[in-house]
């Protein structure tokens, strides 16, 4: 496995609520960082079908048509959305990590999910996020441990959390602990909301470049900027608005040591924020500070962490 590789963040708008045409959209960026010679790709938070906006901007009961349009408009893990994008993995030789509202197979909770993608288009798993913002839990359901993890690629050990997932700090610890490499971290636009133009892309630089130093690990932060599509979408289902507007997105890619190594982007038009990465620098950061090695101190704090997953039922025996 190569020590020295180039990442990328997609800083790109999805064709909002078309899912298969948000997935012809990222194959076609997979395959041109390819021939860039990009290595890995991350994608923003649900790509497919694109972020639902309109959570934070209408009353619950408003929403309806919509939450349920989203939910018809999420896909499945072995749908035909997600095969595109393996293939373009595959045809480009690029590992990917994939932002989607993933439907559940047989049922209709859906849940924010990232799908990583090993270079042979291989799905490698699919992390679901585990607490849903705010509004969001009108539309996702709750992930569990068993897909908080770290996962081997063939670009490193790689893993991830979306939006404010990254609050969560134990969260962030179990990833820390399985000896993240690169870091995916999937966001929306959300500095053109109305109440977070001044604060929404500070809060997301200082998560990122804390995660980067904490975890020893290099972070590829991917956000999708808000587009005329997305905003005209809303008002056209759920009426006048004035909650959202064109922009945002705040992109980049943050070394181990806390320095920027490309980017930040923000604002609008799609592009691929690239960076040359060489994993050993992870080295000399962990000789100032390793968060699972000398840095930790097990007999006065600890994580516990719990990888099950979690079911509705759980079945037992006649003797139980």
């Amino acid at each position: 496995m190569a020590r020295k590789l180039k990442v990328a963040a997609a800083h790109i708008s999805p064709v909002f609520m078309d899912p298969m045409g948000s997935a012809e959209k990222a194959a076609e960026w997979i395959r041109r960082g390819g021939r860039d010679g990009v290595d890995f790709i991350v994608f923003p938070e649900v790509f497919i079908p694109g972020f639902p906006y309109w959570i934070n901007s209408y009353a619950p009961l408003a929403q309806l048509t919509a939450n349920r349009l989203y939910q018809d408009r999420s896909i499945e893990a072995d749908g035909p959305e997600l095969a595109i994008v393996r293939e373009a993995a595959r045809d480009a030789g690029v590992v990917v990590a994939m932002g989607a509202s993933e439907r559940a197979k047989g049922g209709r909770t859906c849940f924010n999910s990232t799908a990583f993608i090993d270079r042979d288009g291989t799905l490698l798993g699919i992390h679901r996020k585990l607490k849903p913002t705010y509004a969001e839990r009108y539309i996702w359901g709750q992930g569990d441990g068993s897909t908080l993890f770290v996962l081997d690629s063939a670009v490193g050990r790689i893993g991830g959390l979306a939006c404010w997932e990254h609050t969560m700090n134990l969260a962030r610890q179990a990833l820390i602990e399985q000896g993240i490499e690169i870091h995916a971290a999937l966001w929306p636009g959300l500095s053109t909301i109305r109440g977070l133009e001044d604060i929404n892309d500070l809060q997301v630089e200082a998560m990122m470049r804390n995660h980067a130093l904490t975890g020893q690990c290099f972070v590829v932060c991917a956000s999708s900027p808000v587009t005329e599509e997305m905003v005209r979408f809303m008002t056209d289902e759920l009426g006048p608005h004035d909650w959202l507007s064109p922009g945002g997105g705040w992109t980049s890619v943050i070394h181990p040591f806390g320095a920027t190594l490309a980017g930040p982007l923000t604002g609008g038009g799609d592009q691929l924020l690239v960076a040359e990465i060489d994993l050993d620098d992870r080295h000399d950061v962990k000789m100032w500070v390793d968060s699972t090695g000398h840095y930790a101190r097990p007999d006065v704090l600890s994580l516990r962490f719990d990888r099950r997953a979690q079911k509705t039922v759980i079945e037992v025996g006649d003797d139980a």
